[in-house]
């Protein structure tokens, strides 16, 4: 167990998953407070880095493209006060955060985690009911229908149309723009009969932003949509593919992802099978071959603790 806890929020790793739960502090952000508590399973993971500064460093994870879909609809625009995935690491905790890295890549080597994108999403998004109010209106999301409703900003043409409902069936896509110098942001809902749409300002399924400390509440209304829209990765997903669980493969007990058991019965690596004949490929899946070995050894009680870090280490030092 690997765990570190801040003033920003505290952060837990067991092996098979990171708990994120954002701090209480008035500094930590709202957007962040309304999500809430996450687990992020270690099959959604691409990585994790520790960044030291002078004062203070921080703590950042980097998940799998379309694993969550709040980092799908955001596209990496997240204001880094509202990423749910970085943590403020005080200076005197710098040996903490460096000893969680090391925990969180060992377990992404030995589990063989790949880094590719992923064809659904691993994280349920924001839960619903959900409301957020900024920019010119309030919206609610009950994980059926959106309710637009419009506030004293809002200009008066899309005003005067009166409150919109929207269904999901009848959604095609989100779109969320944060605001960036003097050019407003908007989130934005666009549904198979409606028209080109206006700008944000006239739209009556859209939302703008002005650039204010709220805004990011909107993301989470997009993100809880978006996990709930067909995944962009699914139509790709579709075609028979050599990382496919087969129907017949049950997962291992404690699997965080289905496709685990799959990955470690046939010693996929993270990065897919090498495609060539080259020998220092081959060396590379041999030696993770090993560590998957090693590691079944321990789990199964025939490796002691220190037997199976010593021969780890030996392992490693061969790359």
């Amino acid at each position: 167990m690997a765990e570190i806890t801040q003033s920003d929020g505290a952060w837990s790793f067991d092996g098979g998953s990171i708990r994120i739960v954002p701090g209480r502090d008035k500094s930590v952000h709202p957007a962040r407070q309304a999500l809430g508590e996450l687990n992020v399973p270690l099959w959604a993971l691409a990585g994790i880095a520790h960044e030291p500064g002078r004062r203070s460093g921080r703590l950042r994870l980097k998940l799998r493209e379309g694993a969550d879909p709040l980092l799908q609809v955001t596209g990496g625009k997240l204001p880094d006060a509202a990423d749910p995935y970085q943590l403020a690491v005080e200076a005197d905790r710098t040996g903490v955060a460096e000893y969680m890295v090391e925990e969180v890549r060992r377990a992404l080597l030995l589990d063989q985690v790949p880094s590719g994108p992923c064809d659904r999403y691993l994280m349920p998004g924001p839960y619903v009911p959900l409301s957020a109010t900024a920019g010119d209106a309030t919206v609610t999301f009950d994980g059926e229908r959106l309710r637009l409703e419009w506030n004293w900003k809002t200009e008066e043409s899309k005003k005067s149309g009166g409150t919109r409902t929207i269904r999901l069936a009848d959604l095609e896509a989100v779109e969320w723009l944060p605001a960036a110098g003097l050019e407003n942001g908007y989130l934005r809902f666009r549904t198979a009969k409606a028209a080109a749409p206006a700008a944000p300002k006239y739209d009556p399924h859209a939302v703008v932003l002005y650039g204010f400390k709220k805004d990011p509440l909107m993301a989470l209304v997009a993100a809880a949509v978006t996990a709930r829209l067909p995944h962009p990765g699914a139509a790709t997903a579709a075609a028979p593919a050599p990382s496919a669980e087969p129907a017949d493969t049950a997962p291992a007990p404690g699997d965080q992802n289905p496709q685990s058991a799959h990955n470690r019965q046939n010693g996929q690596d993270g990065q897919g099978a090498a495609s060539g004949s080259d020998g220092g490929d081959a060396d590379h899946d041999a030696l993770l071959r090993r560590l998957r070995e090693l590691g079944d050894l321990h789990r199964s009680g025939v490796l002691t603790e220190e037997e199976f870090t010593a021969a780890k280490h030996a392992v490693l030092r061969r790359f």
